[in-house]
This record gives C-alpha cells, sequence and structure tokens, in this order.
C-alpha cells in the first residue's frame, strides 16, 4: 500500500525538509502541495496536483496523509481541519503555540482514531545519534552536566513571519523546540526550568537569544541559542564521572537538503573527520581521549517510522506527547524570564 501525502507549504521547510524526504521514502507518494506558486512545485514533482487551499486538499478522498508545514500560527487550526477529515497528520515543530492547543489536538487524534505526530526532525542529526549511542555504551559514566548550543551569526533582522512579534515566533519556539526536545529524550522531564530571552540585535521584533537550565536531581541541563554568535564553541558538552565528551561543527543535512543532496546520495549525513568528537574517560584505570567518529544523520528514518507505523501500527516517529511537553517546556520558559525566578515542573 502506497500512502498518498498531502503537504501544506511549499516553503523553506515545506521544499526542503519534507517534499524531498517524502519523495524518497518507500511507501510514501507525494501526491498533493498546497502552495501559491504551482510552478515552483511542478518543478520539482510534475506528477503531484497543486491545491490553492488548505481546504480543497483536505476534500482529495485520496489522501490519507496530511503534513502540516506552514506558518507556527496556523498549526492548531490545520491539523485540527484534517484529523477532521479523517486524515493523519504530521505537524512541523513546533507542535503548537501552546500546551492546551497540544491537549486538545492529542484528544481529537485518539478519538478519530488516527496518527498524529511531529516533525522533530533532530533526533536524527548526526552528532545527537552519537551522543545517545554514547551514553548507553556508558563511556561517560553517570552524567552531571550536558550543554547543548544552536547559536548563529545573522545581525540583520529580517522581514520573516519567524521575526515577528507574534504567537510562536522567536528563537524560543524555533530552534528551542529542537534542543529542548534533544534533552527531553535523551533525560526526560526535568524537575526545575529557568529562562532567561533576550531580543539581542537592533530592530529585534521577537526573542533572537535563549539560556535555558534544566534541573534534575543530579543533573543539570544547558540550552543556549543567539544570534551574534560569530564565532562558535562547542556544539555539544558533556561531562559525567567517567568521562567528558566536547563535539564541534552542525549535521550537514540541512546544507546538503538545501543543494538537492538526499538520502543515498554520496556523503549523505557524515560528518568531516574534523568535526569527530574528543572523547576522555578511563580505561584499565588510566585516562584516555581521542576521537569518536560521528555516526551518518539519517532525517529520513522519520517518514520511514511514519510509514510502518500507518501501514503496519507500529510506534510514531515522535509521539504527540513528547512534543506537547516541548511546548510546556518553552511556556515555563518564557513564564521562568517573565517573573525572573526557577519554576517547578508540574508531573
Amino acid at each position: 500500500m502506497t500512502i498518498q501525502v498531502g503537504l501544506i507549504g511549499f516553503g523553506l521547510s515545506g521544499s526542503v525538509f519534507h517534499a524531498p524526504l517524502i519523495a524518497r521514502t518507500e511507501g510514501l507518494e507525494l501526491a498533493a502541495v498546497v502552495s501559491s506558486q504551482p510552478g515552483k512545485v511542478k518543478e520539482s514533482y510534475p506528477e503531484a496536483k497543486v491545491y490553492e487551499d488548505v481546504e480543497a486538499l483536505l476534500n482529495d478522498s485520496e489522501i490519507q496523509l496530511v503534513v502540516v508545514s506552514s506558518p507556527n500560527l496556523t498549526h492548531y487550526e490545520y491539523a485540527t481541519q484534517a484529523l477532521e477529515a479523517g486524515k493523519h497528520v504530521v505537524v512541523e515543530k513546533p507542535f503548537t503555540n501552546s500546551s492546551q492547543e497540544a491537549d486538545r489536538l492529542i484528544a481529537l487524534a485518539k478519538e478519530k482514531k488516527l496518527l498524529l505526530t511531529v516533525y522533530h526532525n533532530r533526533r536524527w542529526d548526526n552528532d545527537f545519534l552519537t551522543i545517545r549511542r554514547l551514553l548507553d555504551s556508558g563511556a561517560l559514566g553517570s552524567v552531571s552536566y550536558y550543554e547543548a548550543h544552536y547559536d548563529r551569526f545573522r545581525p540583520e533582522v529580517t522581514g520573516r513571519w519567524r521575526e515577528q512579534d507574534l504567537p510562536g515566533s522567536g528563537m524560543l519556539y524555533d530552534l528551542g523546540s529542537h534542543l529542548i526536545d534533544q534533552a527531553l529524550t535523551l533525560f526526560g522531564k526535568p524537575n526545575t526550568v529557568w529562562a532567561d530571552l533576550r531580543k539581542e540585535r537592533r530592530g529585534g521584533k521577537a526573542d533572537d537569544y535563549f539560556h535555558l537550565v534544566l534541573g534534575y536531581s543530579s543533573l543539570r541541563v544547558v540550552l543556549h541559542s543567539g544570534s551574534l554568535v560569530r564565532e562558535p564553541g562547542p556544539r555539544f558538552i558533556l561531562h559525567g564521572d567517567r568521562g567528558s565528551f566536547i563535539k564541534h561543527g552542525f549535521d550537514p543535512q540541512e546544507a546538503q537538503l538545501r543543494k538537492g543532496y538526499g538520502p543515498g546520495d554520496e556523503g549523505w549525513g557524515r560528518d568531516p573527520e574534523a568535526n569527530y568528537g574528543k572523547l576522555t574517560t578511563e580505561l584499565g584505570g588510566l585516562t584516555v581521549s581521542g576521537t569518536v567518529e560521528t555516526l551518518h544523520g539519517s532525517y529520513e528514518s522519520f517518514y520511514r517510522q511514519l510509514a510502518d507505523a500507518i501501514r503496519f501500527g507500529q510506534p510514531a516517529p515522535v509521539s504527540a506527547e513528547d512534543a506537547r511537553n516541548v511546548i510546556r517546556i518553552i511556556e515555563l520558559a518564557m513564564e521562568s524570564h517573565s517573573k525572573g525566578r526557577v519554576l517547578t515542573l508540574d508531573h
């Protein structure tokens, strides 16, 4: 059975992160796209139908799966409409603008007996996959400190919707959702949240800097992003009672997708050796250091797992509940910043 997929939105997210992976996934077919630029869609996917509005896509009885890849303000509305129309749904991150909206979508999907998932693709970054394996190996022992950065040097404010003073805009929702999801995937929900948010660029309307500290019983997680970082430091820093791991550089898959590369192409998701992380640990009573070859990134795993979830009843690649927890941490971070204090998470 080939699952007919309808994609809402063909901007950066839709055209770069979703359409190419859908098209290369066995069991999925990019059958229709909602876009105001039909020529752009047809140039890359001549067989796909192009609709001018969401309603027309949802009225297409052949579409079984809808991918919501439109601005954050529309995620809840379009996902609701798609579920009501009897379609399985993928929502681009961030899931929704509030945890209440997320809860309502989760309840609706359960009522309709439909699959609902969120595109937290950076669970399949090459560096994050490497860290997961390293933690499982026990090379670091009991981890007491984890730090992750998503820094950029973008000093000019643009007119893009992500940089406007709108619900769901700003760096915390955009890049913060990636870092928070990765942390929750590794360590579960924290006990406390503290956050500092800023508009560090001249003329900025939405937060373009965040510094989060998530508190666990014996662990501190620091998540950081800035827009004025010309010379980035490490991407990840981990310390445990057996060893440390320091990793520089970014996963290449986004850059590769922008250039038209994809799964199966030479070098897909691979790190240059210069970006391999440094592990310092204990071996046979001695302290040793060396590089750890980075695993290959695998964004395609999301859609492969999604196809199996729909066809064979396998688990969704990202549970909607996990994505809802990310939104709750974002809400607490904003509240923490506003009140200037550490907040306790209600488990």
